[in-house]
């Protein structure tokens, strides 16, 4: 079908804004926290919303359930970078985009091949979260020094990485099965625009630091992505969406306040055995 202009342009902004939103985080908050919200639905919500709208609720509803283990393809993104991007500036973004895509991949390619339900797609995912938590316990925790606000160039970069991934999400499931259009929902469409970003301005030390806390935050993507699988065919796009992130934003919330309790107890065991 034909894609209204104005569709078109909302896609434009809500990605432009998003991104812009959590570079801005990044250097005025901290990269941890800007890592916890990398896994908020934000990428997540403006492709499936977009799909359901320009293709159908129940075409969304379907991709939904294969975003739930899409999920794990983005973890391996994030390894991918990782595990690549030992540089700073430019030869550092090539090679940990490259790392990260083919990991991507990989993993996409053997996700498709399953016929996912809710509960094990859900699965698959939180296994490759207690899976990539474990891995970065190592990577130490970096900040984003300030460097000047936004130059015309970066904003440029962040416009067109965004808007660019988003379009090209939604224009394949036009084309592609539920499958393939549930695991590219699942695609970083804020995080990894975010990620060049900041590995280009600040260097491959808070990207790591981002990609770290990218798995502790994604269960409210995962939250968020079997809520719209419910809810979608039943109470249309709109409600759906927002009660998508009600659910999501109570799962950072209580995530984040437990993490509050952790680090409490943490501080307090030395006095205590003293």
């Amino acid at each position: 079908m034909d894609v209204p202009l104005t569709w078109q342009l909302a896609k434009l902004a809500v990605s432009i804004g998003v991104v812009l939103g959590l570079s801005m985080i990044a250097e005025r908050v901290s990269t941890r926290v800007a890592g916890l919200l990398s896994g908020y639905p934000l990428g997540t919500a403006i492709a499936l919303f977009f799909i359901g709208l320009e293709i159908s609720p129940a075409f969304a509803t379907q991709s939904a359930v294969h975003t739930l283990a899409g999920f794990s393809a983005t973890l391996a993104l994030g390894g991918g970078y990782l595990l690549c991007a030992r540089r700073d500036g430019l030869p550092g973004v090539l090679a940990g985009s490259a790392g990260g895509f083919i990991a991507w991949l990989a993993v996409s390619l053997l996700l498709t091949q399953v016929e996912f339900t809710r509960l094990t797609g859900t699965l698959t995912t939180l296994a490759a979260i207690v899976l990539f938590i474990r891995l970065y316990r190592r990577v130490p925790d970096t900040a984003a020094g300030p460097r000047g606000g936004f130059s015309w160039a970066a904003l440029g970069l962040r416009a067109a990485l965004a808007a660019g991934i988003i379009f090209l999400i939604t224009g394949l499931a036009h084309v592609m099965p539920a499958a393939w259009a549930g695991v590219m929902a699942a695609f970083p469409v804020t995080m990894y625009p975010f990620l060049v970003i900041l590995h280009l301005t600040h260097g491959a030390a808070p990207v790591a630091t981002v990609i770290k806390h990218y798995p502790a935050g994604l269960g409210s993507l995962l939250c968020y992505a079997l809520c719209v699988s419910l809810t979608y065919e039943r109470f249309g796009l709109l409600v759906g969406t927002l009660a998508g992130f009600v659910v999501a934003t109570a799962w950072l919330l209580a995530w984040t306040r437990l993490q509050a309790w952790f680090a409490a107890r943490r501080t307090r065991s030395p006095s205590t055995s003293t």
